[in-house]
Order: structure tokens, then C-alpha cells, then sequence
């Protein structure tokens, strides 16, 4: 426990910070007098068997992002978008878009929540370049709390430059999802990555039922996304970017049904996600055939040893890549 300090000791040791303030040479000299001075001039310790009073911080979850929602922060957002990640993403990863005729009975001022597979840093600039402008105008995308909000940097440019929103993937967070449901209530619009991280083998994870949740929550809804061909442009543990071509399949929205779960949904949502990959690693009607016939693949990985899991996705990229489209044999 600290000791008191008496009268004559305080009087001195405020003659000295004092003196250290207003006469500079004698400043770098008096410093550590200064940091050894206590209360008054400092925050008292906590007493013994006291538990001390915890403070809040700024970072992670309760990173604020309200600002990034206004029109300043907006402007710049849509500008970076338009002139500098469009092009580059244009540039580097080469993107085939298909799926906008199915977001044709969409209103233009409905929020939707966009789910994605997660493979690559790259597919966040993809799919925000690829998301029609106006829903992309009004765009929040849900982004890990403790990875880009570690840091106040990292939290200000990634609710800047992309309009981040920090979600917790390792726990339900009452308050984000929250914040979240209110403004898609409001006509925002989110993006998200329900895997909650990218893929360490190339293979799919199972769905969080963060998404569902929200669309059941705020009535909004579901647009499934395929992409394919990020992990080949930045690949999970490296830093710089390749270029190679890759595919962003847009699918028909889904609604969540009137006693509808979110465990349900979101495993509705994870199908249709797949029906999307199966649909381009072969073709519509081959992928419809599967579907009624409940034989989609899954997005995950097969049950059997790792060499034959890496064979068999090199497999099924190589069948993508060289895959032709037909019409169906009626």
C-alpha cells in the first residue's frame, strides 16, 4: 500500500513541478519527480479488496462508426470505390459477374443483406465493386471486431474506406446486432461473410446465423453470393496480390418463412450459396437437376484424409475453369 505522503513532503514536490513547468532546463531533470508525484496531483491507487473500476475502451465491438454513415465520410467512400477499387479490382482480379437479372423484382430503396463465401481479403473490394450502385450507396459490412478494430487506425479506415461495422465472431453481441438491425430497418443495406473468417484450405465453413437472424429480426432479404477465384490473388497469410480471373454469382433473394428459425435459415441460406458454386462449376440446368434431386455439394470439405481434400478441390477448380456452357438435352 502506498505510504502518505506528509505536508512538507507535498509542498516540496509541488516546488518542483513547478519548477520543472516553467524552467526548461532543469524540465528532463525533475521528470521523474513529477511522475512520482500522487494525489492530489494523479489518480489515487484503488484500496486493498476494492475490485478497480474498469475502463471502457473504443476499440473492438465499441468501436463508434456513426461518423463514417455521414455524408462527408460517404462522398469519400464512393469516390475511393468508384475511381480507385473498381479500376484496380477491374485490373487485378478480372471479375465475371453474372446473377443481376435475379435482383430485377428488388425495390431500389429495399435493404438487403448480401452473404458471400469468404476465401480472400480480395473479396471484400470485389464484392463491394460488384453490388449494384444503388444499394451499394447505402452499404454497411459487417467486419471482424477484434481483427480490423484492434487498432484505431485499422477501425478508421476500415469504417472509411469500406463501412466497416465491427461484429464479434466469437460471441453474440446483443449490442451490435442491435446497431445492425436498426439501421437495415432504416434502409441501409449489409454485406456479410456469415463463415466469420476466411478459409484456411480453400474449402468452405459452416454458416453463423448472424445473417439469418437479422433478415428474420428486420423482415429484409437474403441475397446469396458465390465467388470464386479470390484465393488465388491473395491467399490467407500473404501480403501481396496476383492477378487471376475470378467469378461473382449473384443468386435470387430468399425470404425467411413465417415460423422460420435462424438455425433453419441460415442453413437455407448456406444450400443456396452452394447451389450457386455447383451452378458454376457446371451449369444451370445440371445444377437445377441436382438440386431437386437433393444432391448439391456442400460448400465444405469431404470427410476423408487432407491430401485427398486438396486433391479433390484442385479437381473441382480445374473443372470450373474448363467447364463450357450448354443448353439442356430436352
Amino acid at each position: 500500500m502506498a505510504r502518505k505522503l506528509t505536508k512538507r513532503e507535498i509542498q516540496r514536490k509541488t516546488r518542483e513541478i513547478y519548477k520543472a513547468v516553467g524552467n526548461s532546463p532543469q524540465r528532463m531533470r525533475s521528470i521523474a519527480n513529477i511522475k512520482s508525484a500522487q494525489f492530489p496531483y494523479r489518480a489515487a491507487r484503488t484500496p486493498n479488496g476494492v475490485p478497480p473500476v474498469e475502463r471502457k475502451t473504443y476499440l473492438g465491438s465499441n468501436y463508434p462508426t456513426v461518423w463514417a454513415r455521414r455524408l462527408p465520410a460517404r462522398t469519400v467512400r464512393l469516390l475511393s470505390t468508384e475511381l480507385i477499387a473498381k479500376p484496380l479490382m477491374g485490373y487485378i482480379a478480372s471479375p465475371q459477374r453474372t446473377g443481376y437479372d435475379r435482383l430485377e423484382g428488388l425495390k431500389k430503396r429495399q435493404a438487403i443483406i448480401f452473404v458471400a463465401n469468404h476465401h480472400s481479403h480480395a473479396d471484400t473490394p470485389l464484392l463491394l465493386t460488384s453490388i449494384p450502385f444503388q444499394w451499394r450507396k447505402r452499404l454497411i459490412v459487417g467486419a471482424a471486431a477484434d481483427y480490423f478494430f484492434k487498432t484505431k487506425l485499422g477501425g478508421s479506415l476500415s469504417a472509411l474506406f469500406i463501412g466497416a461495422i465491427p461484429v464479434e465472431r466469437n460471441k453474440v453481441s446483443r449490442e451490435s446486432s442491435d446497431q445492425i438491425a436498426s439501421l437495415i430497418k432504416r434502409g441501409w443495406s449489409f454485406m456479410v461473410f456469415p463463415e466469420g473468417g476466411r478459409s484456411p484450405d480453400g474449402w468452405g465453413q459452416p454458416f453463423r446465423a448472424g445473417a439469418a437472424y437479422l433478415s428474420i429480426k428486420c423482415g429484409a432479404p437474403v441475397v446469396p453470393i458465390h465467388l470464386s477465384g479470390t484465393g488465388n490473388i491473395l491467399r490467407k497469410g500473404k501480403v501481396w496480390p496476383k492477378r487471376s480471373s475470378t467469378k461473382v454469382t449473384f443468386g435470387a433473394p430468399i425470404w425467411p418463412g413465417e415460423k422460420e428459425n435462424s438455425r433453419t435459415f441460415s442453413k437455407k441460406i448456406e444450400q443456396a450459396v452452394a447451389e450457386l458454386a455447383d451452378e458454376e462449376n457446371n451449369d444451370w440446368w445440371i445444377a437445377q437437376k441436382r438440386k431437386h434431386l437433393g444432391e448439391t455439394p456442400t460448400l465444405q470439405a469431404p470427410d476423408m484424409g487432407e491430401w485427398r481434400k486438396a486433391w479433390s478441390l484442385e479437381t473441382q477448380l480445374d473443372k470450373s475453369a474448363k467447364a463450357t456452357k450448354r443448353w439442356p438435352t430436352i
